[in-house]
């Protein structure tokens, strides 16, 4: 569950509320399936990343399941921080549990109420979690009195509903029982490339009084300052965004060589399984590959094939 694999920049661990207490926007990567692990949260942490999430985790899985706990969670002592885990969870006392585990190698967790997906959904996980505000209590209650570590954030992450009071309600409950901070990704559970709705995450930012991080078709740094600006969020989360820009928030407007290079070099020294290494550089250069390239790179099928044409084509 935790390597000790040797950071090439150090960081310090942050209570991530000194984040959110700083006076700038944070910039946050989203917890992303397959994609948001130790590797990738290395790379995005160089390119000016204050807050990472870890993919969502099971949590009644991650507690029965030594294997579970060994495949899910992968950190370390010196680099990945401040580090959220985000679970799926349903009961509080699961919940929990799962806290505990973590809460020595982590600055806090997060529970998942945003999942679309059909199966979390039959499972009670996910977004369906927001019509059981009650339920979110619940679950955020039992952590804050079970774990003893005043300083670990117990954050959530949300859908809206069609009729926002109902968001409201369901966040200033969460506020009432010691949530750290919300973050809204500005859509409905149906939908799905649809806009985001800023101005309700602007109407949620103005009805709290805790942080309220707005998520939700971010690509660019000017994205991030323009939905900052529209909502009055604290902080900004990407996914996409960043996985084909993972020096987005440094201000790039494309995957630099550089970034390419570190995660070639971050990827090998943390021996990344080859069908993620390959996605991941596939989405990096979508914006600065031809269509013919893209033909050619996307069929590659082993890690020394990969390094051979980024040698040969682009000095990598």
């Amino acid at each position: 569950m935790i390597c000790d694999t040797a950071e090439p920049k150090q960081c310090q661990a942050k209570n991530p509320m000194d984040l959110f207490n700083s006076g700038r926007v944070v910039k946050i990567c989203a917890p992303m399936v397959r994609y948001s692990k130790l590797a990738f949260r290395t790379l995005v942490r160089k390119y000016n990343c204050d807050l990472c999430y870890t993919p969502m985790i099971v949590a009644a899985d991650f507690v029965r399941s030594a294997k579970a706990r060994d495949s899910e969670f992968t950190t370390n002592k010196v680099g990945d921080h401040p580090l959220i885990v985000q679970f799926a969870a349903r009961e509080a006392q699961v919940l929990c549990d799962a806290a505990r585990i973590v809460c020595p190698f982590a600055e806090g967790i997060d529970l998942n109420c945003g999942c679309p997906q059909r199966w979390a959904a039959a499972e009670g996980y996910g977004a369906c979690l927001i019509n059981k505000p009650e339920l979110v209590q619940d679950m955020v209650r039992h952590v804050r009195n079970q774990i003893d570590n005043p300083r670990f954030s117990v954050s959530i992450k949300i859908r809206i509903h069609e009729d926002l009071k109902r968001t409201v309600d369901l966040c200033q409950k969460a506020e009432a029982t010691g949530v750290s901070w919300i973050t809204v990704h500005g859509r409905s559970v149906e939908e799905r490339h649809q806009p985001v709705h800023y101005d309700a995450i602007k109407i949620i930012k103005q009805s709290m009084s805790i942080p309220i991080v707005a998520n939700g078709d971010i690509k660019t740094l000017k994205d991030a300052e323009n939905v900052h600006h529209l909502t009055g969020a604290d902080g900004i989360m990407v996914a996409r965004g960043l996985l084909a820009n993972p020096a987005m928030f440094a201000g790039y407007e494309e995957t630099p060589l550089k970034c390419i290079q570190d995660w070639v070099d971050i990827a090998l020294e943390h021996g990344t399984p080859f069908t993620c290494f390959h996605h991941h550089l596939m989405y990096m250069m979508e914006r600065i590959t031809s269509k013919q390239e893209k033909k050619v790179f996307n069929v590659l099928s082993s890690t020394s094939s990969v390094l051979d044409y980024l040698s040969d084509h682009y000095g990598v």
